[in-house]
């Protein structure tokens, strides 16, 4: 099975390569102009699936190269190979090594045929199956981030989501100013889409987060009101804003879990206030995770001062029983009440601008600076795991820390005092 190039006569002749083209082959008509430039002439990229069509008993393959002529014209030449004695099956199986060496020769790659599942069409299926059950503030990050994969990937096959692409892909989210950490929450929704895609019977490489270089991340401290800080915001200002950031303050609650607090949540015979709801953009849903529903001591400064506000004008009942509600007996929005009266706030008193979420940090380092275990921060922040606390706050330094190096630079210090210095004995 040797392979032929095929004449107007029907007589075939035997070529050493199938590559090779052959000055006897008729020619057909010249193809497109090839595009010039400083590389030279580049021929165009045509993806070939080939004929093939059975003469006599036995099957013959058929395919065009283009051949680029000294005066810069190109010819397309037809070649064939008869493939003796074989099945059409075994026949096509044989064929297809050269296809794939002849589209590998001119770069070409196949054009994604109609009814293939590109990303696109996965996501489209994945926005009318799975986005309906996320959480508001999940599902805006998610589409956050498919701003960025859809026009990169969209358009792509998921069998050609290999490592590679999608190495290519968090390599051009590298070249901004995005985090390690944005580029890992973006490749996570990515992810999450693709192995929606799986479980629903599609062909999609697997690719794992690990196998994929990312830049490295650098550390940036949250931002932390200081203790002073707080005293002064929590005493400047109005209710019911001063109520919140003292539970916020003394709690380590998230923001969203202190606006849907109802007056049931409040435990005064246990002192303890029930984490249960979440509020955002004004709609009370349920907490972050699992590990954020839980019970908080409730200590007696905040007893008191929760009582003091219940029984005060600033609270209204209301038919969601909720704590704090607005002038339209609805759940506040962080985002408006941090920006109509948290910042405007800490600008008149001079402290930076920051948002609620300093609250939390502020507790979780103190805690941490006045010897708390780790154990004890993980539970008051709610965190599933402590490793999640030590990655967030493992900068922090412990009072006991500081005083144990204290206390070895102390008696360092005298010993270096009281005994002479060998230089001077030397003298």
């Amino acid at each position: 099975m040797t392979p032929e190039t095929t004449t107007e006569g029907g007589a075939t002749m035997t070529a050493p390569n199938f590559l090779q083209s052959s000055p006897t082959l008729p020619t057909l008509a010249d193809a497109t102009p090839f595009s010039t430039g400083k590389r030279g002439i580049v021929p165009k990229r045509r993806f070939q699936t080939g004929t093939f069509v059975k003469r006599g008993c036995n099957w013959i393959g058929m395919w065009r190269v283009d051949v680029v002529q000294s005066d810069g014209t190109v010819r397309r030449e037809q070649h064939s190979k008869t493939f003796v004695g074989l099945s059409e099956r075994a026949a096509r199986h044989a064929f297809q090594p050269i296809l794939d060496a002849v589209n590998a020769a001119s770069g070409a790659t196949s054009p994604i045929p109609k009814g293939t599942d590109t990303l696109k069409s996965l996501i489209s299926e994945w926005r009318e199956q799975v986005a309906g059950t996320l959480k508001p503030s999940s599902l805006k990050a998610a589409n956050s981030h498919l701003r960025r994969i859809e026009p990169s990937l969209g358009e792509f096959a998921l069998s050609e989501l290999t490592v590679k692409k999608v190495q290519a892909f968090a390599t051009s989210l590298s070249t901004g100013s995005r985090t390690r950490k944005t580029i890992e929450n973006i490749l996570l929704t990515l992810s999450s889409i693709l192995s929606a895609g799986r479980k629903w019977g599609y062909a999609i490489p697997q690719v794992a987060i690990s196998d994929l270089s990312l830049p490295q991340s650098t550390r940036k401290d949250g931002r932390f009101y200081t203790f002073k800080q707080m005293q002064k915001i929590i005493h400047s200002a109005d209710e019911p804003l001063s109520t919140i950031c003292f539970l916020l303050s003394v709690t380590g609650m998230r923001i969203g879990e202190v606006l849907a607090l109802r007056v049931e949540d409040l435990d005064f015979q246990r002192m303890l206030i029930k984490v249960r709801g979440s509020v955002y953009a004004g709609q009370i849903g349920t907490p972050k995770s699992k590990a954020s529903i839980a019970d908080l001591p409730m200590p007696p400064a905040l007893e008191s001062r929760l009582k003091t506000y219940l029984a005060s004008k600033h609270y209204r009942e209301n038919d969601l029983g909720l704590l704090f509600i607005n002038r339209c007996d609805r759940p506040y929005s962080a985002n408006k009440l941090r920006e109509k009266k948290l910042r405007p706030l800490l600008a008149e008193l001079g402290i930076p601008l920051a948002g609620f979420h300093a609250f939390r940090h502020a507790v979780a380092t103190e805690l941490i600076d006045r010897g708390a275990p780790i154990t004890v921060v993980q539970a008051q922040m709610r965190h599933s795991d402590a490793r999640v606390t030590l990655g967030l706050y493992g900068h922090v330094i412990p009072q006991s820390q500081r005083d144990a190096m204290n206390g070895l630079a102390a008696r360092l210090g005298r010993q270096l005092l009281t005994e002479p210095r060998i230089a001077d004995s030397a003298a």
